[in-house]
């Protein structure tokens, strides 16, 4: 499993693509962070009166950057079937499920850092912007809560990339993955957000995207408010995702020839 993990490590680090996807990844987090506090910052022309934690603009950006991170979950798995590297790393590695899990390995741990670093840089930008005129607003950047906050954010982070681990072994497609995560983790529920029916309003909120705001406990968020369960609840429908994602690749990755 070493040597397999191993590969996948220097593989990803020998590509360009890598780069990009990460400044892309960081870039898009601070930028959206400070959009996102502008907007929070004043209601109806006045100045917030509410305090505000600085990583609360931190989470809802994230619900764009991580895009930049899925492109580059996405191509661990679909440039190797673009380009036949596949067949190089099943002869490298041929027990199939222990190539997934690598490059699953691998992936977790860059999306978390990056999710925490990222968002943290935003974090402060965030505290010091309210801070100005014209918002003024109360915000607070207090050690403990920033830092539970930074590493749920990292969660979810490397939850979605492993997710998209899966969804690329299983879909082989870059175009596929893409649009099918893309459904998933913002598509759908926006969708089904706007039919206004209760029913599928209730269902939506045990997606991806829904229970990564859960889990990351934000309360400015698409749906005008808190989430309606839990925080470990939230981190569960996640794990689910994830594990069923992983459970799609690795059956096809198994039956089908590379």
């Amino acid at each position: 499993m070493r040597r397999a993990i191993s590969a996948e490590w220097v593989k990803l680090w020998s590509v360009r693509s890598t780069w990009w996807c990460l400044m892309g990844a960081a870039a898009l987090m601070v930028l959206a962070s400070v959009t996102v506090a502008a907007a929070l910052g004043s209601h109806n022309g006045q100045p917030r009166t509410e305090r505000l934690a600085a990583t609360e603009p931190v989470v809802s950006a994230a619900i764009f950057a991580q895009f930049a991170l899925v492109a580059l979950a996405m191509l661990v798995v679909t440039s190797e079937y673009s380009s036949g590297g596949i067949r190089v790393a099943l002869q490298a590695t041929p027990v199939r499920g222990r190539l997934l899990a690598a490059k699953a390995l691998v992936v977790a741990p860059v999306m978390f850092v990056t999710g925490v670093v990222s968002g943290a840089v935003g974090a402060v930008l965030t505290y010091v912007l309210l801070r100005m005129e014209p918002f003024g607003v109360p915000v607070s950047l207090a050690a403990g809560e920033t830092a539970g906050d930074l590493v749920r954010l990292g969660a979810f982070c490397a939850l979605v990339g492993v997710l998209t681990v899966g969804a690329g072994a299983a879909l082989r497609s870059a175009a596929g993955t893409l649009t099918v995560v893309f459904l998933l983790m913002m598509g759908l529920p926006l969708l089904i957000m706007m039919t206004g029916a209760p029913a599928l309003i209730d269902a939506s909120m045990r997606l991806p995207m829904f229970a990564g705001l859960a889990f990351m406990e934000s309360v400015e968020n698409m749906t005008g408010g808190p989430m309606p369960y839990a925080p470990g609840e939230g981190l569960a429908w996640l794990l689910v995702w994830t594990a069923a994602a992983l459970a799609a690749g690795y059956v096809v990755l198994r039956r089908r020839d590379a």
